[in-house]
């Protein structure tokens, strides 16, 4: 029963690291295509509606 825990342990450990390189990995590709310019304008096309600018 004990190593089933540190089994299902490991796994979740795995899972975790996985997740996180894929996320960062995405994250830079974003970065490196340009998405960042896009959201930021976007954002500020938002923010200025909000307040009645734009």
């Amino acid at each position: 029963m004990i190593d089933m825990k540190k089994s299902k342990d490991r796994k979740i450990i795995f899972l975790r690291l996985f997740f996180l390189v894929v996320g960062a990995l995405l994250v830079v590709a974003g970065v490196v295509n340009g998405g960042y310019t896009e959201v930021l304008n976007k954002a500020i096309r938002i923010c200025y509606e909000c307040i009645g600018i734009g």
